[in-house]
């Protein structure tokens, strides 16, 4: 399959050039934050937006990428209509930009930042069969960082405490999908995405307190507004999660996932449930594709 083109530092590349150095800070420091959006039917979804939240991570940061956020758009648009005629038929992409500190030995060495604007193509077949089976959620022991020492609304890739939290619920299920809790014991979120429960007919979840502010999260408010069902942002427990009608999770790849165990405890009657197949019908609408039969089509037979 030929190669991707991607943005690394002032050029346009084959994604395979782009090659971190082994002293740069966000290789061994993690010091890098990052934002990320996809495509739908080769159209970027909501770029504007995640570039907004990318910037704000930056100045939290205090990174300079060198670029605005005009720029940055503008780069990202390249990127994606560079690599359209090597998009799989009925496929789409991921695109990421980061930013790390760059070779720096310190955190206030005036050296160029790492700049990258790196396409990949979804991989479909990792998550579509959870849309017809429902993922199963387990809840590690590892909790998300404390606010106190990290805020939740920076994007960033300092990521240990999900790595051992994914090894916890592996040794549960292999194919688990972990969601953290807070340093209170609150559920906080997804190693990837937010975490959404359905009670009574009320979509409710996580407040921002410990969980990022998510873009797609925004997306399923508004659409739950506009489709009358009443959502409420409030301090979740295991609790909750273990005697709610339906769970399911967000992010910018796989949209809406359902749940159909939490702790190999069964979620509900059906997967998906009926409010959250009514978000995903309203979330492929707004696309203009209908993202579980486009990920179904690349499933693994």
């Amino acid at each position: 399959m030929d190669e991707l083109i991607a943005y690394f530092n002032g050029e346009f590349v084959p994604d395979s050039q782009c090659l971190i150095h082994a002293t740069d800070r966000g290789f061994r420091t993690g010091d890098v934050v990052y934002d990320l959006q996809r495509t739908f039917d080769g159209k970027i979804f909501r770029l504007r937006e995640h570039l907004e939240r990318f910037m704000r991570s930056l100045k939290f940061t205090r990174l300079d990428s060198g670029l605005n956020i005009d720029e940055l758009e503008a780069l990202t648009r390249e990127v994606v209509e560079r690599n359209e005629d090597l998009r799989e038929p009925g496929g789409d992409f991921t695109v990421t930009q980061f930013v790390t500190r760059g070779r720096a030995k310190s955190v206030v060495d005036p050296v160029p930042p790492t700049v990258c604007i790196l396409p990949q193509r979804i991989d479909f077949a990792q998550f579509a069969k959870f849309y017809q089976s429902g993922v199963h959620v387990v809840i590690p022991r590892t909790r998300s960082y404390s606010t106190e020492s990290l805020d939740p609304k920076v994007k960033h890739y300092s990521r240990m405490n999900f790595v051992i939290a994914s090894l916890e619920a592996a040794d549960v299920d292999p194919e688990a999908y972990p969601v953290l809790l807070d340093e209170n014991g609150n559920i906080a979120e997804h190693i990837a995405g937010n975490f959404y429960l359905i009670t009574d007919g009320v979509l409710r979840m996580p407040t921002d307190h410990s969980s990022l502010q998510g873009d797609t999260q925004r997306v399923i408010r508004e659409m739950a507004k506009r489709l009358g069902i009443p959502t409420r942002e409030e301090e979740l427990q295991p609790y909750d999660a273990y005697t709610a009608d339906e769970i399911f999770l967000t992010n910018t790849t796989y949209c809406i996932l359902p749940a159909g165990k939490i702790d190999n405890r069964p979620v509900g009657e059906g997967v998906p449930g009926p409010i959250t197949r009514q978000l995903q019908s309203a979330w492929s609408e707004m696309v203009g594709v209908d993202f579980v039969d486009q990920a179904l089509s690349f499933a693994n037979p």
